[in-house]
């Protein structure tokens, strides 16, 4: 195989990530006519045309929310996502987010510009208007933690580490972030524990139909009066409108969010930053050189790292000879398979098969090379949603 991959760019990516594309295998530009697969960050791709190419989408982020991922789910394209990739970057915002509440840093900027530094009175001014902005310190204060991937993870070691206590709640937390969360961390028995008992609220879980407004007039209402809550997860989770009714009503005493909007910029209450969340230059080229690595590896040997709608499978190279299938996961999918490679007298020397939901997914490695009619023949069994041969360059 001496072709290039076709990798169509959306935004503009890390040129640190892109690197990891090396130039002789991949061959990336902002114009394809028919790319092999998409590279992006927030470009919407939902009114997008994706052509019937693509094999691989990359998101140099972790939410895919501006991806059709039903759509590519149905036609055999894994997306990809480098979730953890900006997780410090995140949880350093969320940090600073809570000492802008906590010490009244916003208002106290507004009141030292308002100043005239040509006033003779100044330092008198600034003396008498300090008192306004006097706040308090995170040490000793409650933090619960919503949702304990690796943000929440590495949110809750910070916050331990100011003397914070901290509070973490997250139905389907995995093995890996329960072995990274701190002992301190005190696990709260439901998301209703945590808001009672927590001075600050950070969000940090995906939108989706579960965790919808999760936070709203009926939540609020439990929450401690004067808490700080913050969001730099999703704007749908948090119901805007129970919160400013929550902030009006001094139940709330700030809210801490990465999205501005119509609503929330003009009130006092609100600290409201346009989507700095994972905008830090490191943020930026880890999640870029995560993506291109996990697009590379599916691309060139089929293995699967971090899609949001494929299990995760990887294999090692055992043979020169590679056919990567996905399929519904439906009975007698990998049966089916075997049957037609033996039909061909081509003999299985390693195999595994992953199911996720309602895909999944199989590499075979066979000792000789494949015909084509038997990738047609694959190919049309009933569920099968793509196929792919991938033999070695010098096979």
């Amino acid at each position: 195989m001496s072709d290039q991959f076709q990798v169509l760019i959306l935004n503009n990516v890390s040129a640190n990530g892109l690197k990891r594309l090396p130039a002789e295998r991949f061959a990336c530009a902002k114009e394809v006519a028919k790319p092999d697969a998409v590279l992006l960050r927030s470009a919407d791709m939902h009114s997008m045309d994706i052509p019937k190419s693509v094999l691989a989408i990359g998101r140099a982020g972790s939410g895919t929310n501006n991806i059709p991922v039903k759509a590519m789910s149905e036609r055999g394209v894994p997306v990809f996502n480098a979730p953890g990739a900006n997780a410090n970057a995140v949880k350093e915002l969320v940090l600073a987010g809570m000492l802008l509440a906590a010490r009244n840093i916003g208002g106290a900027m507004k009141f030292v510009s308002s100043l005239d530094p040509a006033d003779a009175e100044m330092e008198k001014k600034v003396e008498g208007g300090k008192k306004t902005y006097a706040g308090y310190e995170l040490s000793g204060h409650t933090l619960g933690v919503v949702g304990l991937g690796k943000i929440g993870c590495l949110v809750a070691d910070a916050a331990i580490k100011l003397g914070m206590n901290v509070i973490g709640y997250d139905p389907e937390i995995t093995v890996d972030a329960a072995w990274s969360l701190p002992s301190q961390v005190k696990r709260g028995a439901s998301l209703a524990d945590v808001l009672k008992n927590s001075n600050f609220v950070t969000l940090h879980v995906p939108l989706v139909d579960a965790t919808r407004k999760m936070i709203n007039a009926e939540s609020v209402e439990l929450m401690k009066h004067g808490a700080v809550l913050l969001n730099f997860s999703r704007e749908g989770v948090v119901d805007e409108a129970a919160v400013l009714a929550a902030l009006d009503a001094k139940k709330l005493g700030t809210y801490v969010c990465d999205f501005p909007s119509a609503h929330v910029n003009a009130h006092a209450q609100v600290i409201a930053l346009p989507h700095l969340g994972a905008s830090t230059r490191e943020a930026e080229e880890n999640c870029a050189i995560m993506v291109a690595d996990q697009v590379r590896d599916y691309l060139l040997d089929g293995n699967i790292q971090n899609a949001v709608n494929f299990p995760s499978v990887s294999m090692p190279r055992e043979s020169g000879y590679r056919i990567a299938i996905a399929n519904a996961n439906v009975p007698n999918m990998v049966g089916q398979i075997s049957t037609a490679l033996a039909a061909a007298k081509l003999n299985i020397h390693n195999m595994v098969n992953k199911s996720k939901k309602d895909i999944a997914y199989t590499l075979v490695d066979v000792d000789s090379k494949v015909p084509k009619e038997v990738i047609d023949a694959i190919a049309k069994i009933e569920g099968v949603l793509a196929v792919r041969y991938l033999p070695l360059e010098n096979q």
